[in-house]
């Protein structure tokens, strides 16, 4: 059976490819959303992308993907050092989440070091431009031995 796989973008993350492309990267997200959905193809995956920059959007689409996903993959964008109701939304539906950021937050700013996200989380991978989606992706559709 296909797995089902929301893929969530966070706040900001409509305006890759031309939002400081040397630290996002010149992929947009349609093109990022592209190389997903071919990958899920391959791993035997779909994927349901959603990008929205409200917090409650984001929360609405967590909660609906009880009904309906076996994963979700989530950057929470700027959200993710400041929102304990997005944390609280994750730890409430039930679902393997990985949280995913293009850039390595680690080596940046220091209040980009905290994430209200990751510890409910199954883990988070970070620094990896487009391709920490594509790792999450393997990691959900259960093919990350390949």
């Amino acid at each position: 059976m296909m797995k089902q796989i929301l893929v969530l973008h966070g706040p900001n993350l409509n305006l890759l490819g031309t939002r400081e492309p040397e630290m996002y990267g010149r992929l947009t997200l349609a093109e990022i959303n592209e190389k997903l959905a071919a990958l899920g193809e391959q791993l035997g995956a779909e994927i349901r992308p959603l990008q929205a920059n409200s917090e409650g959007a984001l929360i609405d689409a967590l909660h609906a993907a009880r009904a309906w996903a076996d994963g979700v993959i989530f950057n929470p964008g700027g959200y993710t050092h400041t929102s304990v109701a997005l944390r609280d939304a994750v730890a409430a539906i039930g679902l393997p989440v990985i949280e995913v950021h293009l850039s390595n937050v680690h080596a940046r700013e220091s209040f980009r070091r905290h994430s209200y996200i990751a510890p409910v989380c199954v883990g988070s991978i970070t620094g990896f431009g487009w391709r920490s989606y594509a790792v999450a992706l393997r990691l959900l559709a259960g093919t990350d031995d390949e």
